[in-house]
């Protein structure tokens, strides 16, 4: 005779603690522990940044000078005297934007045609990159020791290779001019970095495809208007990033121009970053702060200007 089997229900796991059902978790779901990883650089970040820049802002609207127990609240008035009254931040603040221009419109071409014929990798291309980014690796100190003695208007690279060649009517002080002290730094600084702008652009023109450039060969495009019309439009977004790296190193080229215009820099050298180091060495932090964050306005004010022409001239940037 047939006997009909039991049917035995399987137990159900349940948690060691509260009895209850365990719940298994979803594999594709993040563990819990990776939210721990961003913690240090969060803490640094806080630390280094958003702590000193809300100091910062504090002490813009007092009149501390860095040692006393108490800082007096003075309002807006810092902020006032620097854009009405400072003419020395108001020097600063020309030779830096000269300095700005001159270095970002200089860098931008140079690093972009440097680009172009290095471009393709044979060993020669890549041997010239190694030579035009070797600037990049070293100190700016030690590139403003380099450019003095090219500078030096008694025994220097420049005025001496001008004198062997019969030029000796274009031989000059140059760091000494006044009138174009600002012009010879911004060419040291274009020197320092435009291998590292060349290295931007060369990745922004590998990314191009090569059926443009055959296609428009095709056509009967010269090298000069698939230059202009394929080239510079899809390299904008790398162009965009030279700019803002441009600005942002022009703006901060403080141990650059102390070490070609020495400390403190003359007025003709004088830029916002040493404006503001100039204020801190004389103890009014309050004061140098206010024209910390002016500094830093300015900046990004900049940045999103280059930002906004590009963008206007390459939509697809």
């Amino acid at each position: 005779m047939a006997t009909t089997p039991t049917t035995l229900t399987k137990p159900t796991r349940t948690s060691r603690d509260t009895g209850s059902p365990t719940k298994r978790r979803n594999p594709m779901a993040p563990h819990p522990a990776l939210w721990l990883f961003p913690v240090p650089a969060l803490a640094l970040y806080i630390a280094f940044f958003v702590i000193p820049t809300v100091q910062g802002v504090v002490y813009s609207v007092t009149d501390w000078d860095g040692f006393s127990p108490v800082a007096y609240f003075v309002g807006l008035e810092n902020f006032v005297t620097i854009t009405t009254a400072d003419t020395l931040f108001r020097n600063a603040l020309v030779n830096n934007v000269t300095f700005m221009l001159v270095v970002v419109v200089a860098q931008t071409i140079l690093s972009l045609a440097l680009a172009v014929y290095l471009v393709v990798n044979t060993r020669g291309s890549v041997a010239l990159r190694s030579l035009f980014f070797f600037p990049t690796i070293l100190s700016s100190v030690s590139v403003a020791f380099i450019w003095r003695f090219v500078y030096d208007p008694n025994f220097g690279i420049l005025n001496t290779a001008l004198g062997a060649i019969g030029l000796d009517a274009w031989r000059g002080s140059y760091l000494g001019n006044d009138q174009q002290a600002i012009y010879w730094v911004a060419l040291t600084q274009v020197w320092f970095h435009a291998g590292q702008m060349m290295i931007i652009y060369i990745a922004g023109l590998q990314q191009i495809p090569t059926e443009l450039y055959e296609a428009a060969d095709i056509d009967g495009a010269g090298r000069w208007q698939q230059f202009r019309y394929i080239t510079v439009p899809l390299v904008a977004p790398a162009t965009a990033m030279v700019m803002a790296y441009t600005t942002i190193q022009s703006f901060k080229a403080f141990d650059l121009i102390l070490g070609l215009g020495g400390n403190p820099p003359r007025a003709s050298l004088d830029i916002l970053s040493t404006r503001i180091y100039a204020e801190f060495a004389n103890f009014r932090f309050g004061y140098a702060a206010a024209q910390s964050l002016i500094f830093m306005a300015l900046i990004a004010l900049i940045t999103w200007l280059q930002r906004r022409a590009i963008a206007a001239t390459n939509p697809e940037a």
